[in-house]
């Protein structure tokens, strides 16, 4: 199998890339990147005989188009996705080659299930899968796994936290624009538009992570998790970056316009509010506390099982790069081996295999700490 990352140099990209160059059915990673400064990779990436390093800009649709035809597969980790999937999947569609991204803006994955790429990668034969990551991703196929277990899948709550301490790049510029403005949420069987940042509620995650605020973010499950899990009421995904004083602070900013995308005229000079505040916020001042080395996430499905009310929660805590990259690359490798059939513009719970790909996530070290809860008329069991 030949693979190319878009992204392929950043955190996420080389975080699908280790994982590919270990499988033997793997015989070329190429890195396409806008910098792509070999110094910038791990030393393992830079050693490889599988590795290749290209210059690649999203932008430019031939180059991309032409590249893409080399190999078989194509994964983009390169974000914000919200400017990123729409353009890299129609040069892969083009291509007649599979796509794989690991999209969390809902903008993006709007545009994948409702423009003509959807009817154009069908008419290519190939599959473009968006939201393959951790956030959308694994969580995603936790959910199908526990809705396969119940009769009836009633709420489904996608919580998460990113230590600043792991971010970097263009996730600085997601995790600002999915708390901006209107974002969906699917409440009452149907979508409805919630102010994005607001709702904090605590929750428990595992050490050491502890308990941490999260508030509604702008991310695609509201839009995707509905198609697949007939019958749910309520899908509500909130997140948060951490230390708190992190998600304080853009609240703040928000309120005072720091966080506007409309230009502004200063000494005349017209200057746009957000455009100054991701580039202020990508240097965080010596002595503040960065959090530690780890993310996490907790997925809760509530529904019904022979007449019982069943709750089921997982979560997991890790590092964000490989947390992200591997399900991208277990997915990749699904798709060559002819696991996923699918055709068209798909969401990981429509065609991932939840037993397949857990078992390959848990070979690569994953720990999903899980919990079942079991209500009925007389009785609560743990």
């Amino acid at each position: 199998m030949k693979a190319l990352i878009i992204g392929g140099v950043g955190g996420m990209g080389q975080g699908v890339a280790r994982d590919l160059i270990k499988q033997e059915q793997v015989t070329s990673v190429i890195l396409a990147d806008l910098y792509p400064d070999p110094e910038r990779l791990s030393t393992k990436l830079r050693e490889s005989e599988k590795s290749t390093l290209i210059k690649m800009d999203v932008n430019d649709h031939e180059t991309m188009v032409n590249a893409f035809k080399e190999v078989d597969v194509v994964i983009n980790t390169a974000g914000p996705f919200y400017k990123t999937a729409v353009p890299v999947a129609k040069a892969a569609v083009e291509a007649k080659v599979n796509y794989i991204d690991i999209c969390d803006d809902y903008e993006g994955t709007e545009i994948l299930f409702n423009s003509d790429i959807d009817k154009l990668a069908k008419e290519a034969d190939i599959t473009v899968l968006t939201g393959m990551g951790s956030d959308p991703g694994t969580n995603n196929v936790l959910v199908k796994w526990y809705a396969d277990r119940l009769d009836k899948v009633d709420e489904i709550y996608l919580y998460w936290v990113v230590s600043i301490a792991e971010l970097e790049g263009a996730a600085w510029d997601h995790s600002l624009h999915m708390t901006l403005g209107k974002i969906p949420q699917y409440i009452d069987g149907k979508i409805v538009s919630v102010e994005g940042g607001t709702e904090a509620v605590s929750e428990k995650f595992l050490e050491p992570l502890g308990i941490c605020d999260v508030r509604y973010v702008g991310h695609p499950q509201p839009l995707t998790l509905p198609k697949y899990i007939k019958g749910v009421k309520n899908i509500i995904i909130k997140g948060a970056l951490i230390p708190l004083w992190v998600d304080e602070l853009i609240q703040e900013q928000k309120q005072t316009g720091l966080l506007g995308t409309e230009p502004i005229d200063i000494n005349g000079t017209k200057v746009t509010p957000y455009d100054l505040a991701l580039k202020l916020w990508k240097t965080i001042p010596e002595g503040r506390d960065n959090g530690p080395q780890s993310s996490g996430l907790k997925v809760i499905v509530k529904g019904e099982k022979n007449g019982k009310k069943i709750t089921y929660t997982a979560d997991m805590v890790g590092r964000m790069a490989p947390g992200t990259g591997l399900p991208a690359s277990i997915a990749s490798l699904m798709m060559d081996a002819g696991d996923v059939t699918v055709k068209g513009v798909v969401a990981p719970e429509g065609c991932i295999d939840p037993d397949k790909f857990l078992g390959a996530f848990l070979k690569r070290g994953a720990r999903i700490h899980q919990s079942q809860t079991i209500e009925s008329m007389f009785e609560t069991n743990n």
